[in-house]
């Protein structure tokens, strides 16, 4: 209603309907934008976890795997399917390349060590499943699910696993035997060698100096590493 002053006026009880149309208008705004915070929180939470769970499922290594495809090997003449888990892994050198110490060299170590495979012995690939570079990445040779050509009686039940370069007289880098074994470890909890698989330089299987004296001697301090019978 209009007062005298000619303003509006309002009755007490119109004045109590205002203020708890009121309450009830900016509570209910209240409660809206406490939901929309609570839900924002909780998205905020669920991604933080998420984030966590990677961290703590995801790949945590410090080397990457280089694929065929990415050294450019040339496609295998032909092939026969490995059936693993594998019981042995073959640990070797190459003598010749020497160590690699960059991605671009190394790749290029691959490319001419397939080369004189295919070339020279007249072998259908690169005879070694991976091997390991001076630049700390492993190097997808034959891969796991094919059968290598790297020791005579154990290409069928074995990884044949390389480390690029002579370790006759000296040791390869340290970086590079850790990436070694963290590869070994790999390919255990991957499922692709046997909880009690074997540890063998490539001389204990095979009349040759391969993988080096200097790097022989070491792996025999090694887990899985045998004396043959």
């Amino acid at each position: 209603m209009i007062n005298a002053a000619g303003t509006v006026g309002y009755t007490s009880t119109t004045l109590k309907l205002i203020l708890l149309a009121n309450l009830l208008l900016f509570g209910t705004m209240n409660v809206f934008t406490y939901i929309e915070m609570s839900e924002a929180a909780a998205i905020s939470n669920h991604n933080d976890t998420e984030a966590t769970g990677d961290q703590i499922l995801g790949d945590t290594r410090n080397w990457r795997l280089i694929t065929r495809a990415e050294w450019r090997a040339r496609p295998p003449t032909s092939s026969t399917n490995f059936t693993g888990p594998a019981p042995y892994v073959i640990l070797h050198h190459s003598y010749q390349p020497g160590v690699c110490r960059t991605e671009d060299a190394c790749k290029a170590a691959m490319r001419s060590m397939q080369n004189y495979h295919m070339d020279t012995h007249g072998w259908p690939d690169i005879g070694y499943s991976f091997a390991v570079g001076g630049d700390g990445n492993v190097y997808e040779g034959r891969g796991y699910e094919v059968v290598g050509a790297h020791a005579p009686n154990y290409n069928s039940r074995s990884i044949g696993l390389l480390l690029i370069g002579n370790f006759m007289d000296e040791l390869p880098p340290a970086p590079m035997l850790q990436v070694a074994q963290d590869f070994i470890k790999y390919s255990l909890e991957g499922g692709h060698l046997r909880d009690d698989y074997i540890l063998y330089g490539h001389r204990q299987v095979r009349n040759t100096e391969c993988p080096g004296d200097a790097l022989y001697a070491l792996i025999k301090e090694w887990p899985h590493w045998q004396e043959h019978n």
